[in-house]
């Protein structure tokens, strides 16, 4: 570990070639993986268990106490995958004991000023945009990207390969590998760009396209589309995270466009 001007405490388990520098404070109940870099004036509070090859910005607080007034102490923790980014004055808050951590995953990026608050859990390759704010026990699929000044109310779930437009307010859950924006927010269309990159086929963008027009375009109230969506189309992974997303959600989920401000599925296609 590379010496500089800051406050490791001895406990503190510490990887190999890990670079803390300086100003930097690390309490004692921490894990930091194998390759990680700890730049300036970096708080990481007890509870924080961090991976390997991790990057974490200055003015960044990791496993800060939970802004939750119920929270009364209890033992705690806040993990960081693999590979993943933290830029500057980013909070990453622990858990409480109504899960009893935070989580977010391998290989994402949280860019400058983004809050996880208490609970939350996001996936792996996720990107949220400068200043995104979750509220406690938001969860967030793999592949997901949030644009900046969104704010996620507590309890919601936003789905995997979704992509949600920057400053947008999210009540409700959003299904996975869609497209959300507009005030208030709704569904206006498939995430196709990014389901090409990530290497998603034509058959199964079309099939994806055509299960979300049952979902969003027919007139049909969700427990009808979801009824139709499983009689029309066979078993299989896009089809099954799309309905048991759906049937899953607590909250409930975003609405469709309207059709005659709206835009078509076929934009980006």
């Amino acid at each position: 570990m590379k010496q500089a001007i800051n406050v490791v405490h001895p406990d503190a388990e510490i990887g190999k070639n890990v670079v803390v520098e300086s100003f930097s404070t690390i309490a004692a109940d921490v894990v930091i993986g194998d390759g990680s870099w700890i730049g300036p004036n970096v708080t990481i509070m007890d509870g924080a268990r961090i991976g390997n090859n991790c990057k974490i910005f200055p003015g960044a607080v990791v496993s800060g106490i939970p802004q939750d007034l119920k929270f009364r102490g209890e033992k705690t923790v806040a993990e960081i995958g693999d590979n993943t980014i933290i830029r500057e004055c980013v909070t990453v808050n622990r858990g409480t004991a109504a899960r009893g951590k935070t989580v977010v995953g391998s290989n994402s990026m949280l860019m400058a000023y983004v809050h996880v608050a208490h609970d939350c859990h996001i996936g792996n390759h996720c990107i949220l945009v400068n200043s995104v704010g979750l509220a406690g026990e938001v969860e967030v699929g793999d592949f997901a990207i949030i644009g900046g000044m969104t704010a996620v109310h507590q309890f919601c779930k936003i789905g995997t390969h979704s992509m949600v437009g920057g400053a947008s307010k999210v009540r409700k859950d959003i299904p996975p590998y869609i497209r959300a924006s507009r005030e208030p927010l709704q569904y206006v269309g498939v995430n196709t760009i990014g389901l090409r990159r990530r290497g998603f086929s034509n058959e199964s963008i079309y099939m994806i396209q055509d299960i979300l027009r049952v979902l969003y375009q027919k007139g049909l109230n969700t427990s009808q589309a979801l009824d139709k969506i499983v009689n029309l189309f066979a078993a299989g992974e896009e089809r099954d995270n799309i309905v048991d997303f759906v049937r899953s959600s607590s909250r409930g989920i975003i609405k469709g466009y309207d059709p005659e401000n709206g835009t078509s599925d076929e934009d980006d296609f």
